[in-house]
């Protein structure tokens, strides 16, 4: 049951959901998986998908004809589905590319920056019962936009040796250009060091297990990644008119990810907080992954009285949730007041699954109270930035005794012979 607890014993440290980590016995796990790939390259992803997914592979990229055979399979509804919801997210991302820029000044002096998309990224996908075409939409959308030309997922294949078909038509609207048959820190391993089949990638992004997690931190540096993710959170901050049937709902909608996920709702109402805590059981009995929804709302369930929604915004900013729904007549009033959410959803007709699925903002977002100085996924993470300048003569004599100044200043006189020089003279 979830626990309702006065406002005078929350503290915002207990309420943080800590990123995936690992005990040393994982660690040496993954070192070997990885050691195994880099050497091994496409027949220890083979074998490590005979070892961990019991599935006999032949190869390790998924084939157009099997590419096409799930899409010709899967109903018609869905894949209209998929394309409008690739066409939301195309639609928001879009206003996030940015331009390259110059700046021409007096005396010949060009400067700027140049906007160059990432090579290669891959995706990694997790496959089984948490297979989620709604990711592959949200992480392939934006590089495409970004203007990354190859992207590669990495996502278990079934005992069959096959793809989940829901992730094959989603990577297809979405303009995947590669799918390996690969899961766990093998997956992650490949797309970093790169096999016979795979090219090795500029970033990985995308959630996972225990062992992916690891995985992405150790090949950190050699390829950029996302995030280390934790479990997920939904905040809810609700006044007394708020419907406690939808407030549970919402709250039950993150319960069901994953035994550790939190989910939180912080009102001014302990009439409103008692009928969502009687609401949550009610329909807890109805979930098909109750089991799973019951220990996180047994164990991370909280809800918090307040003095007043004022308060609650205070205590939300505090505690910096992945997903904070603000259920109130006037949503607007609040938001420029919130300054650490991952993604905020305004209003009493906005459930925390309309940005999963559908809407256009990214699903992917930052947990485990990052949400305090990092962003949701975007275009952004998907390029890099270059600067250049020029100067004419005339501009670097007209510099010259400022750099040399500076530069001695530091003991660097070698920075500053090199622009004296230029002019026949040395420091």
């Amino acid at each position: 049951m979830m626990k309702i607890m006065p406002v005078d014993e929350f503290r915002p440290q207990d309420f943080k959901t800590p990123p995936i980590q690992a005990g040393n016995e994982i660690e040496e796990k993954v070192d070997a998986i990885i050691a195994a790939v880099r050497e091994k390259g496409d027949r220890a992803l083979m074998e490590f998908a005979e070892k961990f997914d019991h599935a006999s592979l032949s190869s390790v990229l998924v084939s157009d004809a099997e590419l096409d055979e799930a899409f010709s399979a899967c109903d018609p509804d869905f894949l209209e589905t998929l394309t409008r919801a690739r066409d939301n997210i195309e639609n928001f991302h879009k206003h996030q590319v940015r331009s390259s820029f110059v700046v021409s000044e007096e005396n010949g002096k060009v400067m700027g920056q140049r906007i160059i998309p990432l090579k290669r990224v891959g995706l990694y996908v997790p496959g089984g019962t948490a297979a989620y075409p709604s990711s592959v939409l949200m992480n392939a959308v934006p590089p495409k936009l970004a203007g990354v030309k190859e992207i590669i997922i990495a996502t278990p294949p079934g005992r069959d040796g096959k793809v989940n078909p829901a992730i094959l038509c989603a990577a297809k609207i979405a303009g995947v250009t590669k799918i390996i048959k690969a899961g766990g820190a093998q997956a992650i391993a490949a797309l970093a060091y790169g096999t016979e089949s795979v090219p090795p990638v500029d970033k990985i992004v995308g959630p996972g297990n225990v062992f992916v997690a690891t995985a992405k931190r150790r090949v950190y540096g050699i390829v950029d990644i996302d995030m280390i993710a934790g479990p997920s959170e939904i905040l809810v901050l609700a006044d007394g008119r708020s419907n406690p049937a939808f407030v549970a709902a919402d709250l039950l909608s993150q319960a069901e990810h994953d035994k550790l996920a939190s989910a939180i709702l912080v009102t001014d109402s302990e009439a409103l907080a008692k009928a969502v805590q009687a609401e949550v059981e009610k329909q807890v009995e109805t979930l098909p992954r109750r089991d799973i929804a019951r220990v996180s709302i047994d164990n991370n369930g909280k809800i918090i009285v307040a003095h007043s929604l004022d308060q609650g915004v205070e205590i939300a900013n505090l505690i910096a949730p992945e997903h904070l729904e603000i259920c109130v007549d006037e949503p607007f009033a609040f938001l420029p007041r919130i300054e650490s959410a991952g993604s905020v959803f305004l209003g009493r007709n906005v459930p925390e699954a309309l940005g999963d699925y559908w809407a256009g903002p990214n699903h992917t977002l930052p947990t485990s109270g990052t949400a305090r100085f990092s962003s949701p996924l975007s275009v952004d993470d998907f390029v890099k930035k270059s600067q250049f300048l020029y100067y004419s003569t005339d501009a670097l004599r007209e510099a010259k005794d400022n750099i040399v100044s500076f530069a001695c200043r530091e003991g660097l006189n070698g920075h500053a012979n090199s622009v004296a020089i230029r002019f026949g003279e040395t420091v």
